[in-house]
């Protein structure tokens, strides 16, 4: 995401680099730069304006101009100020004090609203909720059924009573909901495909009937500028309470993201980060400012490790280290833990350091990872417990049962013995005779 306003910033940051003391006149001059960037990244120019000019009135103050560093102290503050630009604080979903929170979900045809209803459904339901979805698209062809599939996903019931009036369904959902103990109510409405009367006096009877805890506006950030006039548009109708960002994976400019705050004054606060229905995060100004920067965004993978880490099979994990007696299926488990956490890219794009962007052109070969998982499990229990037990004719079976080439099956048990020889080093610096651990900490601990 924002690869190509990324580059253009940096870019632009090279002029303050360069050079060990600056002018007036190159601040200036860079931030030309910066707002070119800005502008090409379909910002809103009334947002880029006050941006730069906020920029500037503190670049040209002392604590650049007279510092011995002025590049990195005018990187630190075009940050600090992306991050004031996109809210400061990530802001949470309302609860309601008293079940349920109600939950009205809203935009165009085509944003991605339905889905993002599902998404957050799913999201919350993994927190220990019990929500429910409501079918009030009644219009598109086949929007309940998508409602149902994207439900059933993550495991969520979906209230519909077919294509009657939307206000009517709304009414007896919440019925629903508190008969059966469902405390968040998850609201899809209809969308069109541009602002009108008719959606809006729609959207206007559900709100005054179903008193929504949130009303969450889906944008597009795809479609930047436009994202922000959509947003601005349902704000003054229905006075929102959110946002949430769509495709934010796909080839945004960043526009979007950068102005919908500033504009409609109300905060992001979930981005929608790819097309599996846990494909989605709340929003940190911080943290995106950071990302947008090259800076990585080192909490937000800490997060995601946490979500698919399995505390048990640690403890497995650190039994086998001990006793030395790591083996093909704790080499697959290990695989499937990364696999919890998205893409190769999208983890690596987080590394401090590694600019949004610069990894576009590096070959993830992601189906390398499905194959190695086909040959493991192409193994029999006691082959991937006693590796050293495959010999040329089992090379061959599990080669033809997964698939692959006797290569890629040698492949994988070189990389695992290189793996294996490597714990085997560490587990004698970890534990000490007795088997109790030394001070020093594990390798993947914080």
């Amino acid at each position: 995401m924002f690869s190509n306003l990324a580059d253009k910033l940096n870019n632009a940051f090279k002029k303050f680099r360069n050079k060990g003391k600056l002018t007036e006149a190159d601040v200036k001059e860079g931030m030309r730069e910066v707002k070119l960037a800005l502008l090409e990244a379909d910002v809103n120019f009334k947002v880029v304006r006050d941006f730069i000019k906020t920029v500037t009135e503190r670049a040209v103050g002392s604590e650049v101009l007279e510092s011995l560093l002025p590049g990195q102290q005018i990187i630190k503050i075009v940050h600090e100020e992306l991050i004031k630009l996109m809210g400061e604080v990530n802001t949470k979903l309302a609860i309601a004090s008293r079940p349920p929170t109600v939950v009205m979900m809203v935009g165009l045809q085509g944003s991605g609203k339905t889905t993002h209803s599902a998404k957050l459904a799913g999201m919350y339901k993994k927190q220990g909720k019990n929500p429910m979805l409501v079918a009030c698209d009644v219009y598109r062809p086949a929007a309940i059924d998508q409602l149902k599939v994207v439900g059933g996903q993550v495991n969520v019931p979906v209230f519909e009573m077919g294509l009657i009036s939307p206000v009517e369904i709304v009414k007896n959902a919440l019925k629903h909901a508190e008969r059966n103990g469902h405390d968040m109510v998850f609201i899809d409405t209809a969308g069109r495909l541009h602002v009108d009367e008719v959606l809006m006096n729609e959207l206007e009877s559900i709100k005054e009937l179903a008193n929504p805890t949130e009303i969450l506006l889906v944008v597009d950030a795809m479609t930047g500028q436009d994202a922000v006039n959509v947003a601005s548009s349902f704000n003054e109708k229905l006075d929102i309470t959110g946002v949430v960002l769509s495709k934010l994976d796909g080839d945004t400019r960043g526009g979007a993201a950068l102005s919908v705050r500033h504009v409609t004054g109300k905060p992001i606060k979930f981005i929608g980060t790819g097309e599996k229905m846990d494909s989605i995060e709340p929003f940190y100004p911080d943290r995106m400012a950071s990302r947008i920067l090259g800076m990585g965004d080192v909490l937000t993978l800490i997060e995601k490790a946490q979500q698919s880490y399995d505390d048990k099979k640690a403890e497995e994990l650190e039994k086998r280290i001990r006793e030395n007696t790591f083996t093909l299926t704790d080499f697959l488990d290990q695989f499937k833990q990364i696999k919890e956490m998205g893409s190769i890219e999208d983890i690596v794009g987080m590394l401090p350091g590694v600019k949004p962007g610069a990894l576009k052109d590096a070959q993830f070969d992601e189906k390398a990872m499905a194959r190695t998982e086909a040959i493991i499990l192409s193994m029999t229990v006691y082959e991937r417990e006693h590796p050293n037990s495959i010999n040329a004719s089992r090379k061959k079976r599990i080669a033809a049962g997964s698939g692959t080439s006797v290569e890629e099956v040698n492949k994988l048990l070189r990389q695992y013995e290189q793996m294996s020889k490597m714990i085997k080093q560490f587990s004698g610096s970890m534990f000490g005779k007795k088997g109790k651990k030394n001070r020093m900490k594990m390798p993947f601990q914080f």
